[in-house]
């Protein structure tokens, strides 16, 4: 269950990828962050010959007309290195943006990063633009390995990276790798971002090291406290550690904010009320989620409310909801526990009902269940009845030591009623 409650989408938690295949412009918009020490090269420009075709492609995209800018691109036949390479930039740039063209994307862009010749800025853009592609296109470790090369040549540090990095180590199952840049990823963020805390958390998780994902999940809780999914997903961690005063009383937090909404959900707050000692709020929480329709009515449900108030000592209201387990299973088990438990609670004549239901049905522990009936015929003055069922439980062996030590007190009691048995 909680494997199946916590499996995430690996792709789903990579969120504004698609912001990120723009087409260049003509110039370099902005100065790249290179690193310390390098060398920058003068400004180059595309040639006039090319450069003219460039800027007709470049309309064309402008009025939407990708692929007659694409035809336009493809058409020129550049000589010189960086005019190739620009050329082959934009033309990727335009392919990008068709998920069923990545790979020929790809194969454009990475040829044009390879010869290192783009100006810097168009250098950066196409390095994270050819990773960002391999992630897209699932190829996790080419992402990682054109993660660093971006790293490498700005020296920039930017944490949606570093959550695309901590995502690629994820799908490539080098689950403890998920954590450093995952970590990284939370402190660059100027607002928190919850996709490196979620990868952590199934990093962890995955490796079953729950008192790790214990940690996490109280980030997320902190962190977000207007998820309703942190607290649940924390209470259920605490029980993973057997910490189970601090998950009820997160699923009560939870629970009074109204975050809880499924089955499961109002189960396992029943399931902790009672780990903690506390059955009747467990068998209160039941039926109130019962009667709402929150919860399946049917005779598993109606026992396990049953042993609450069995637990709660509310013997007359376990009964009845035994009784009702017993009406949908047809049980003898149910209608037996539901006579005892009348016979404990002093209706006698409820008792004699159920445990002769239990009997109709083929009740296994006949000696018990006769019993039982002596009793509560005993104790309605009924001797003539209580004889005949101590003379039934006495034929069982297990049930004639008793039954014996009962015969003297109903017969004294049918005697001083002048009642013959």
């Amino acid at each position: 269950m909680m494997k199946k409650a916590f499996k995430m989408s690996a792709l789903a938690l990579v969120v504004g990828l698609a912001g990120t295949f723009a087409t260049p412009v003509l110039a370099q918009s902005s100065a790249a962050v290179v690193c310390p020490g390098y060398e920058k090269g003068k400004t180059k420009l595309v040639g006039e010959r090319a450069g003219k075709k460039v800027q007709r492609a470049f309309e064309a995209y402008n009025e939407d007309k990708v692929q007659e800018a694409l035809d336009i691109l493809y058409d020129i036949d550049a000589s010189d290195d960086f005019d190739k390479a620009y050329v082959g930039r934009f033309i990727g740039n335009l392919l990008a943006s068709d998920e069923k063209k990545s790979d020929e994307a790809l194969r454009y862009l990475t040829d044009a990063v390879d010869t290192k010749i783009l100006n810097d800025t168009e250098h950066a853009q196409t390095l994270q633009l050819v990773a960002n592609l391999n992630l897209r296109e699932e190829n996790y470790a080419e992402a990682i390995e054109w993660y660093n090369k971006w790293m490498d040549f700005t020296c920039k540090e930017d944490p949606d990276v570093y959550v695309r990095m901590a995502q690629s180590y994820f799908e490539t199952k080098e689950l403890d790798k998920v954590i450093e840049p995952a970590n990284r990823a939370i402190e660059l963020y100027e607002e928190p971002n919850k996709n490196p805390y979620v990868l952590k958390l199934q990093s962890y998780y995955q490796r079953k090291m729950y008192p790790e994902t214990v940690e996490v999940a109280e980030k997320l809780v902190n962190t977000f406290p207007e998820n309703p999914t942190w607290w649940t997903q924390l209470a259920v961690f605490y029980m993973l550690v057997e910490n189970y005063d601090d998950a009820l009383a997160t699923m009560e937090i939870a629970y009074n904010a109204g975050y809880l909404e499924k089955e499961s959900q109002f189960k396992n707050l029943a399931q902790l009320y009672s780990t903690n000692g506390i059955p009747y709020k467990a068998a209160v929480t039941l039926e109130k989620h019962l009667e709402s329709g929150d919860i399946k009515k049917d005779e598993a449900m109606m026992r396990n409310i049953a042993n609450s108030y069995h637990q709660a000592k509310n013997y007359d209201i376990a009964a009845n909801y035994y009784g009702k387990a017993g009406e949908l299973s047809s049980d003898p088990e149910d209608f037996q526990k539901q006579g005892t438990l009348l016979l404990v609670a002093e209706d006698y004549k409820g008792a004699v009902k159920a445990l002769n239901n239990a009997l109709d049905r083929g009740a296994e522990e006949e000696g018990k269940i006769n019993f039982s009936l002596m009793e509560a015929h005993f104790y309605q003055g009924n001797y003539k009845e209580a004889w005949k069922y101590n003379q039934l439980a006495k034929k069982e062996s297990s049930m004639r030591r008793n039954a014996l030590a009962w015969e003297p007190y109903i017969k004294e009691k049918a005697k001083n009623r002048n009642i013959d048995i």
